[in-house]
């Protein structure tokens, strides 16, 4: 058997099919995001980062570095074991308190990323309830499409933010049979937000539990940070909420916040959860003094949201073609999986802009993007240099017959 020959013939498809991804080996400089070393066998460049979801460069916040270093020298470096053998610190105990107050439930629930949270807890739930009925929207992260299928229940996909195609699928389901509905705040990709109080309206007609993926949105939006569902006024009809600490927290880790016996549930159940080495208790700790600072203050969301109205506007001005959405998502559309990594390449090797190209199974063939991330340190200057590369690349690349002429390689 040539294993070899298997792991080589899937490689060259990726790569004939301009969906190989190659990692850009970066070294972010403390103080200076979104500028960043860019190593390469010739050396070093700068580069600025332009698709980070370190969306208010928390990561790099005078508060949340001190608190690690405290833990650090506090502690150490390790959790030391699971949660249930050793590696149950009190940072995370504080961290969960302060993560379902944040979300105004009653308990909350750590795990080591918000895609793990996902698979375990929607798996479990599937587990516990006998004879569930899960609906999920079509644009569900791959962590919850994971977590539905491990779960191995009964499942029905309704359209994306399609609130009547949701009702047609819970009509055919008696009141008493036990049902869930699953869906994002943010679409990370499209940057679309969902219609939280309708599907909420339709959870109560049919007796259905919502569980609500937050993770592009904690931190970001609602007047403490806690995601779209606070701002819409609807948090505490949402039953199970996911989020994470990678993005607006600037740090790492996920976590679900419910109901007490619902986390009591998951924890008890979830192999996710019970077989996991817990968080560093740096992380941990640098966790909870970003969410504490971002609950009180709100000068990152408001930057983060006129950077973004900027960005878009510049780009829509250069004719560009940037995708309308009510969030702070960025996507440019390319709808080529060659062309979209040519331009990506071009930008970085040409211009020192990094933005990695979005392709097949992240997002649908033939829709194939650029996804910027404009944060509250990008710089007017920086936003422009970035619109001048596109458009002389876009002036370098044009449509003929329905295909993109390719760049050369430099």
């Amino acid at each position: 058997m040539d294993y070899e020959g298997h792991f080589r013939q899937h490689l060259e498809a990726l790569h004939r099919e301009g969906r190989y991804r190659v990692f850009a080996d970066l070294k972010r400089r403390c103080g200076a995001y979104p500028v960043a070393d860019h190593f390469t066998g010739d050396g070093t460049r700068d580069v600025t980062v332009w698709c980070s979801n370190d969306y208010l460069g928390m990561s790099q916040h005078a508060l949340v570095r001190a608190a690690m270093h405290e833990a650090i020298e506090a502690v150490g470096a390790g959790s030391g074991g699971t949660r249930n053998i050793a590696g149950t610190t009190h940072y995370h105990v504080e961290l969960e308190a302060e993560l379902a107050d944040l979300h105004g439930k009653e308990a909350a629930l750590l795990f080591t990323s918000a895609y793990i949270a996902n698979d375990a807890t929607l798996s479990t739930l599937a587990k516990l309830v006998p004879g569930i009925v899960i609906f999920s929207d079509e644009k569900n992260h791959a962590s919850m499409i994971e977590g539905i299928r491990h779960g191995g229940g009964e499942k029905h996909i309704f359209r994306h933010n399609d609130v009547e195609d949701l009702e047609a699928k819970l009509t055919k389901f008696p009141r008493g049979t036990p049902k869930l509905i699953v869906f994002e705040s943010v679409y990370s990709m499209d940057g679309h937000i969902a219609p939280i109080e309708a599907i909420c309206d339709l959870a109560d007609k049919y007796n259905a539990l919502t569980y609500l993926d937050e993770v592009h949105a904690v931190g970001l939006y609602g007047a403490r940070g806690g995601g779209i569902a606070e701002r819409d006024g609807v948090m505490q009809r949402i039953d199970i909420i996911n989020g994470t600490l990678a993005k607006g927290f600037g740090v790492m880790g996920g976590y679900v916040a419910a109901s007490k016996a619902c986390c009591d549930a998951i924890r008890s159940y979830a192999p996710g959860f019970i077989f996991t080495t817990s968080l560093a208790p740096a992380i941990a700790a640098g966790a909870l003094a970003s969410i504490r600072h971002l609950k009180t203050s709100s000068v990152e969301r408001e930057s983060l949201q006129e950077r973004t109205r900027t960005l878009k506007s510049r780009l829509a001005e250069a004719k560009l073609p940037v995708m309308d959405n009510p969030s702070h998502i960025v996507p440019v559309m390319v709808s080529d999986p060659v062309h979209c990594k040519a331009v990506t390449d071009m930008l970085l090797q040409r211009y020192g802009i990094y933005v990695q190209p979005i392709n097949y199974p992240t997002v649908p063939r033939g829709t194939e993007r650029m996804r910027l991330t404009p944060s509250p340190v990008h710089t007017d200057e920086q936003m422009a240099y970035l619109i001048k590369a596109l458009e002389e690349l876009w002036a370098a690349c044009p449509v003929a017959n329905g295909q993109y002429v390719r760049l050369a390689a430099e």
